[in-house]
């Protein structure tokens, strides 16, 4: 079993990392979608507000890693790539589950890149200004996000083209799917 936890601010490509995985096969598993579901399972609307506060909220009252522990019950097969880590608390949690079989791999953008791709989605969660997007990025940071990168296996910096990207993750992948 290889498991792949991706980890990077958003907009930073972390969707085409797990698009490639999906190509070898993996089953993906976003962290994003259990909070929103749990958000859904509250009655809270889906935008990043309501979706964030939930996510801080389930932290402080249950810790760091809740988000991990609840995702590692949904963990199995030959190769599985978990979406959306936000801090060391959820690595801690992930590498106690899976040991050796874990790795994690940043994804990294300038902020104006993101931003530009951000608005570009048209997503509910999609900021509508710069200072929207500096205060997701701010969240986002203060969960541990940035520590979570710099404790990364692997970084691909993501500041080219789609092609450039997969030519990137897809070289990434070789290597890691070749050390079984």
């Amino acid at each position: 079993m290889k498991i792949l936890v991706t980890t990077g601010m958003p907009g930073s490509g972390k969707e085409e990392l797990l698009n490639r995985c999906i190509a070898r096969g993996a089953k993906v598993i976003r962290m994003g979608d259990m909070v929103r579901d749990k958000a859904k399972e509250f009655g809270l609307d889906l935008s990043d507000a309501s979706v964030g506060s939930l996510a801080d909220e389930e932290r402080k009252r249950y810790g760091m890693d809740v988000w991990a522990k609840r995702t590692i019950p949904f963990v199995g097969g030959d190769l599985v790539a978990i979406d959306g880590t936000r801090g060391p608390a959820e690595i801690k949690a992930f590498k106690n589950a899976f040991g050796d079989a874990l790795v994690v791999v940043a994804i990294h953008s300038a902020p104006k890149t993101r931003f530009d791709r951000l608005k570009s989605r048209g997503r509910p969660d999609s900021p509508s200004s710069q200072s929207e997007f500096e205060l997701r990025d701010r969240r986002e940071l203060d969960w541990g996000l940035g520590d979570a990168i710099a404790l990364a296996d692997h970084m691909v910096i993501n500041e080219g083209t789609l092609e450039e990207l997969t030519k990137l993750v897809d070289s990434l992948l070789d290597d890691l799917l070749k050390k079984e």
